[in-house]
């Protein structure tokens, strides 16, 4: 491998003036492109258009229910009985909500802050909450508990998950320590996906604290790109040590047809899905029903779902390829870069050289490319080594994506140039 600090300071300072140089010439163009959030393109959204041109002109539900009225609390029958046989997810354990899961991983959080679950003490009323979450993880994951004002401890992501050996540690010891932040297939930034042990594990560990929760964001759970993963089922896990209570299970279709008028859902065991249903019957009389119809008409069926996620792919995969590709033509044996090689999902995580992070992204910007704060893929903000760095291929063009991803690797490499002449 090519280290940087292995060569001389002469040789450091004539790389340092040619990519100041190919620096210079990105910002002269005043290029403006956007590798900052999981946004789909339009060509994504276009694919989903035919459940705007569909008539709807059949408003009753199976059941004979007018979709136009009030009613129906949890969702219609058909939408959750297509989402039950996607996720091998009892219909019965599950409500439909609206467009957003992140919405419903909110309210969750706040059910538990003002009322507790089960009988259990309201987390708001503790002295102490720690959410145990796995990093590199989702910046707005980590904004949720902030709010609330849990205190939230880094777990190091591994290759099949986080650091069950920690989880399990501080589960067992000690009684703040209250659930988990997961997004356990293709995670966010990483591309992880959750072994069956690492889920078993999460399912039978042994808590201190009668009332933890498994946050169980399953976001990415067909977004297949290079190969298809299966994930282990939590729900047949946590029936083996019956703890079915702990699962607060969140999926949606907002990165599979619209974000603004997708669906999605909430699943919990037995017991707690009950009181989740009370609560929902005070908050709302119910979501849009007419939407769900309106889903449930354009994918009719398991086999219609995966068709569409099938295009999606392939939507996907030459952005996905772009930025593989660049980066092992660039920083292959070097020491500048690190990156993971996700199957799916939305994301490349990248580690720059430590301390380099904040730089790049700073380049980056002054050169006309948003990317995501550094920081973000933290708690609090707060990478310890100032290195990782979420990149979202999606919303660019290929041909974006083409220079977006040349001016990253100028911006990766005159950052890290630049702190190891620091210490020459």
């Amino acid at each position: 491998m090519k280290t940087l600090a292995s060569l001389s300071k002469a040789q450091l300072l004539d790389m340092e003036k040619k990519l100041s140089e190919n620096y210079e010439e990105f910002k002269s163009r005043n290029i403006k492109l956007d590798m900052s959030r999981g946004k789909p393109s339009s060509d994504q959204l276009n694919l989903s258009n035919s459940i705007l041109s569909a008539p709807l002109d059949n408003y009753m539900t199976e059941q004979g229910i007018d979709a136009r009225n009030y009613g129906i609390l949890d969702g219609i029958d058909e939408v959750k009985r297509l989402f039950s046989e996607l996720l091998d997810i009892p219909s019965e354990n599950m409500i439909i909500g609206g467009n957003s899961s992140l919405n419903l991983i909110y309210d969750a959080m706040a059910r538990l802050y003002i009322f507790g679950a089960l009988g259990s003490t309201p987390w708001g009323k503790l002295d102490k909450v720690k959410i145990l979450c796995p990093v590199p993880g989702y910046d707005r994951h980590f904004a949720i508990c902030e709010e609330f004002g849990f205190e939230m401890v880094n777990i190091p992501m591994k290759k099949d998950g986080p650091d069950m050996d920690m989880v399990e540690s501080m589960a067992k010891n000690d009684p703040a320590v209250k659930g988990i932040m997961c997004v356990p297939l293709y995670s966010n930034p990483d591309g992880t996906c959750y072994s069956e042990e690492t889920v078993i594990r999460l399912a039978g560990m042994e808590t201190a604290a009668e009332d933890f929760k498994i946050f169980w964001d399953n976001a990415y759970g067909i977004h297949h790109v290079f190969k298809q993963v299966s994930l282990y089922n939590i729900f047949d896990a946590c029936r083996r040590f019956r703890t079915e209570d702990r699962i607060l299970y969140f999926f949606s279709t907002s990165k599979i047809t619209f974000p603004g008028s997708g669906i999605a859902l909430v699943a919990a065991g037995d017991e707690y899905i009950k009181e989740i249903k009370l609560h929902f019957g005070r908050q709302t009389i119910g979501y849009d029903k007419i939407n769900q119809l309106r889903v449930y008409n354009y994918f009719k069926n398991v086999d219609g779902m995966l068709e569409h996620m099938a295009a999606l792919a392939k939507e996907l995969k030459p952005k996905f390829s772009i930025v593989l590709e660049t980066l092992n033509q660039e920083f292959e044996d070097t020491d500048m870069l690190q990156w993971t090689k996700p199957l799916g999902g939305y994301f490349v995580s990248v580690n720059t050289m430590s301390h380099c992070a904040k730089e790049t992204v700073r380049l980056a910007k002054e050169a006309g490319l948003s990317l995501t704060s550094a920081g973000a893929t933290y708690p609090y903000g707060k990478d310890p080594l100032d290195q990782n760095i979420r990149i979202a291929p999606s919303y660019p063009t290929c041909d974006e994506l083409e220079l977006a991803m040349q001016l990253f690797c100028i911006c990766v490499k005159l950052a890290a140039v630049r702190k190891v002449l620091e210490y020459k």
